[in-house]
């Protein structure tokens, strides 16, 4: 909105009448306790509130209308203080929260929703309700009508005029807005087929599935200076002095500045996913936990709290809650949520999940099929296909002629603590017994690097990492050579090994019994 300066004024005026009529109604339902008589209603607070127009000049001087108002959105916000998340009002303060509502004062005929009149059930009489006076100007301006101020214009951001009963106004960082009670009809569904994946991230904030990528407007570099500036300079002047407030006054308006652009591109997108793609499906995040402080308390205190904290600011910066929401709101029922673990570590083309196959943060190359691309791409192409979670081993696709890879780690424990094989030890699975281990590395029983080498052939990037003093990087014990055996699967070698622990079971079995019978 773009008010004159008397019309500023006036409406200033109406949002401290509104806001004190607000902390009324918190103090009067604060005193109630478990015993006294419930705290006064709507209708009783309204009649309280013409007396004290009566005795009070200064809210006399206000509009009636705007306190009433206060007093019903209270109200509502008491209902619904258990389902709204947002708990008991509270109390309202100067600077903060400046706003007011403002109901329409034209009336005009209400209709059923079949289209015809709406009639009074007593008096049979037609139902006139209330709407907004609001006239258009030209293609981009408009003026509404509000109480004590007249017509005040308003920029259009849409194309035809609101048809509202109410609409609020508030005013942040020298800025007034108006908001027109609307709920606008959800976006039809584009009927194309298309289902679209989104991983969202701090470096690309929105990667789709078609290869897309989306990123969130910031502020540039001078503007960040400028912020710096401003806090430097603040910092230097007195507590609650006039220069310190002009201060935190400029930073102020450019974080406004940067969270309007935010909020903007959040509609944009949002708008934009909802007219394309048939079914919009997102990652499942916490990000309040995501985003939590890493503090910690005085007695445990946190670790790298800065850095955590700049992490923070990284993530919030991006809008990844507003696009989510807004998206849900304008495609109702189009929006589905996929659990999202392990779905930057996927292939997918291959649907192997190996934590090795996520080379960088933007690197992607699958150790199992070879598969490379960009990893959030391959992250919005999981989500996409809905795999999320974490599946079984055997539920893992393998490329057709391709063999599965035997795992990295391996933690098959068949024999409990301290009746242990020697061909069993606790964490590994081989049929080679520990013993003649030592052997096959020189003397050494440390277990060498087994990082991978990105070659074509798993077989020969294994023996790459063994010419270069590692091990195999598909097999949990260090391999002799390239001229030894070839690479045997994880099948063939947990084959071998079920003899092994069959017999080592019955061994353990028999010795249960016989402390049994001698005891």
């Amino acid at each position: 909105m773009y008010p004159t300066s008397e019309q500023a004024s006036i409406m200033l005026e109406h949002c401290a009448h509104a806001r004190y009529a607000w902390n009324l109604a918190v103090e009067q339902h604060s005193h109630w306790k478990p015993g006294r008589k419930s705290a006064p209603g709507f209708a009783e607070q309204c009649r309280q509130l013409t007396e004290a127009r009566r005795d009070n000049a200064w809210l006399r001087a206000g509009n009636a209308d705007v306190q009433q108002q206060a007093l019903k959105d209270f109200a509502k916000a008491k209902t619904a203080r258990f389902t709204s998340g947002f708990g008991e009002p509270t109390w309202r303060k100067k600077y903060v929260h400046e706003g007011f509502r403002v109901i329409g004062t034209d009336r005009v005929p209400e209709f059923e929703v079949d289209g015809s009149r709406k009639l009074n059930a007593r008096t049979g009489k037609q139902v006139m309700g209330r709407s907004v006076v609001v006239h258009k100007l030209n293609r981009r301006w408009a003026q509404v009508k509000v109480p004590g101020c007249g017509w005040v214009r308003f920029r259009l951001t849409r194309q035809e005029l609101p048809q509202a009963k109410t609409f609020r106004v508030t005013f942040k960082n020298d800025q007034w807005h108006i908001a027109f009670a609307i709920v606008p009809k959800p976006i039809p569904t584009p009927k194309t087929g298309e289902i679209i994946g989104i991983d969202r991230g701090v470096k690309i904030t929105a990667a789709l599935s078609d290869g897309r990528r989306l990123n969130c407007p910031q502020l540039t570099v001078k503007e960040r200076a400028q912020i710096r500036k401003h806090q430097r300079r603040a910092a230097r002047f007195p507590k609650d002095s006039d220069a310190k407030t002009t201060e935190y006054a400029k930073v102020a308006k450019l974080k406004a500045r940067e969270a309007n652009l935010r909020r903007d591109w959040c509609e944009k997108t949002s708008t934009l996913l909802a007219r394309s793609y048939d079914l919009v499906r997102f990652e499942k995040l916490n990000i309040k936990n995501m985003t939590a402080s890493a503090k910690g308390t005085i007695e445990q205190p946190g670790t790298r709290v800065q850095q955590k904290a700049g992490l923070n600011r990284a993530i919030l910066a991006q809008g990844w809650g507003l696009l989510r929401r807004r998206t849900g709101e304008k495609a109702p029922g189009r929006v589905e949520d996929i659990p999202a673990p392990y779905t930057s570590l996927r292939c997918s083309a291959c649907g192997w999940i190996e934590k090795n196959s996520r080379k960088s943060q933007a690197e992607f190359v699958c150790v199992s099929c070879g598969f490379a691309c960009n990893a959030d791409e391959n992250a919005a192409n999981n989500v996409a296909a809905g795999q999320g979670g974490i599946p079984r081993p055997g539920d893992q696709p393998v490329p057709e002629g391709q063999q599965r890879p035997p795992a990295v780690r391996v933690s098959v424990n068949l024999n409990p603590p301290r009746l242990e094989s020697p061909s069993f030890k606790r964490g590994r699975m081989s049929t080679v017994p520990y013993e003649d281990r030592a052997t096959r590395t020189g003397g050494h029983r440390e277990r060498p690097d087994r990082r991978p080498v990105r070659t074509a052939d798993p077989h020969a990037r294994a023996h790459a990492g063994r010419a270069a003093g590692g091990g195999c990087a598909y097999r949990p014990e260090p391999c002799p050579g390239p001229d030894a055996a070839p690479l045997r699967s994880h099948d063939e070698r947990t084959a071998d090994a079920e003899p092994r622990a069959a017999a080592s079971l019955r061994a353990l079995l028999g010795r249960v019994r016989g402390d049994r019978a001698a005891s």
